[in-house]
């Protein structure tokens, strides 16, 4: 065979379940993949099989001890040039979970910032560009008929154009980024809020 890739579970008789004897049966210059549990191979059997150039290469993705958080991760496979590690986990990794800190810092910075909701699991996603010489203002609320209407009915009522504006809906919530050409008062705000079925105004 050219491939061997194991999928079996984390059951005790599957312990050293793949070892010396079934490597030496495994056609010369196949492939050995693991992604299921670590210690169903012995890896210093696996190593001496592709050092000797029995077997091509490896790809394995558990280990027999796995390595704790900020602890240096020592296998027998290492630094072997046919053999591909990586984390079974790949989100759990120090490195994928500072990115993800950072990813999710930046998305929140971008909605406090701008309103933007893209990515976002809980409202709708909006995104819109800001533009220079207008005010922002962010509308969450019910998904009921005429929310966008009534909004919008504050602004004319007052005189006040909005520049520009997107909205969306995500099942029982509404949302509207609004750019207006009018400098927000008190009265606005108050009037915003009160709105039937708001839910949250921001003045961004």
């Amino acid at each position: 065979m050219d491939v061997v890739s194991l999928h079996v579970d984390g059951k005790p008789q599957n312990r050293n379940l793949f070892g010396e004897e079934e490597f030496r049966m495994m056609k010369k210059g196949s492939y050995f993949l693991n992604l299921s549990r670590g210690f169903v191979v012995n890896h210093e059997a696996l190593a001496e099989n592709l050092r000797s150039g029995k077997l091509s290469g490896a790809a394995i993705d558990v280990f027999p001890e796995e390595p704790g958080s900020g602890e240096l991760f020592s296998n027998s496979l290492q630094n072997l040039p046919n053999v591909i590690l990586t984390p079974h986990v790949g989100g759990s990794t120090e490195e994928a979970q500072q990115s993800i800190g950072q990813f999710v810092s930046a998305q929140m910075h971008r909605y406090l910032q701008s309103g933007n909701t893209r990515l976002c699991a809980n409202l709708p996603h909006c995104q819109l560009e800001s533009t220079p010489q207008t005010h922002r203002l962010a509308h969450i609320h019910r998904n009921i008929p005429g929310m966008l209407l009534a909004i919008n009915r504050v602004f004319a009522d007052r005189g006040i154009n909005v520049e520009r504006q997107v909205y969306e809906t995500k099942g029982a919530v509404g949302y509207a980024i609004l750019d207006i050409n009018h400098e927000w008062d008190d009265g606005l705000i108050r009037a915003l809020e009160k709105i039937p079925d708001t839910i949250r105004f921001r003045v961004l």
